[in-house]
């Protein structure tokens, strides 16, 4: 499939995890992807593997955002996955004021100003597509993880506003919401709590959990002209766990 041919892409947060996925499967059908991601190594490996391009841009600098795109606006921009995130595990008395801020800094404020940069961009070329990556614990709150399920929280609300504001203009706005997934960072902190995959695997009804490949096809699908009626969107994805 070529759904992306001659397309630019911006995918941040993508030279690991489930962000360097999206980045494979939006280059495998025909896109050309703008890395965005700190770890500039990283990212810069992933572009020569792709053909795309890397960028370490601050996320949580907004002049830093609108330099990166106004820098690549030239050609346009159709499709935008805000996929960078972190997390800060605790719960309320333990996480400090930084932790906070720097929760909703990365998670949150950096899709503002993302936003805030690509929609003009997308009203000029006659629409778009934004995907932005939240997860079931903004919608089902786990506890001992406040500041990031509250921000997850707030990229459902925001995406469902968004959508609702520019859907006249063409561009769609959709989320993921992924369970569990199976990254680097999850596998790390399941070495650091000395929990097994198969201890996570049987809280998920389906038997197991989730690859970044699959969430990489369903955010391929929702930047898609396959999805060109779904708008404002929160797409759950975590094998019925959300449900069980």
């Amino acid at each position: 499939m070529d759904r992306f041919s001659n397309k630019i892409a911006i995918v941040t947060g993508g030279a690991g995890g489930i962000g360097d996925a999206i980045c494979r499967r939006l280059a495998r059908e025909g896109a050309r992807v703008r890395i965005v991601d700190t770890n500039a190594p990283a990212a810069e490996r992933l572009a020569a593997e792709i053909g795309g391009t890397a960028h370490a841009v601050d996320l949580t600098d907004p002049e830093a955002i609108h330099r990166f795109v106004n820098e690549i606006a030239a050609d346009g921009i159709h499709v935008l996955c805000n996929n960078a995130g972190l997390m800060r595990r605790g719960p309320l008395m333990e996480l400090t004021t930084d932790d906070w801020r720097l929760s909703f800094a990365v998670n949150i404020d950096a899709l503002f100003h993302m936003c805030q940069a690509v929609v003009p961009v997308m009203q000029r070329q006659g629409g778009g597509a934004i995907v932005n990556t939240a997860s079931q614990w903004g919608l089902h709150p786990a506890p001992g993880h406040i500041a990031y399920n509250t921000t997850k929280a707030a990229v459902c609300a925001f995406t469902e506003n968004l959508a609702r504001d520019y859907a006249p203009d063409r561009i769609r706005v959709n989320a993921v919401a992924p369970g569990e997934v199976r990254t680097p960072m999850l596998e790390s902190n399941l070495a650091r709590t000395g929990r097994s995959l198969d201890d996570l695997n049987r809280l998920v009804p389906y038997g197991r959990i989730g690859e970044p490949e699959e969430i990489a096809a369903l955010v391929a699908f929702l930047a898609s002209d396959e999805a060109g009626y779904l708008c404002g969107a929160v797409v759950q994805i975590t094998g019925a766990q959300a449900v069980a």
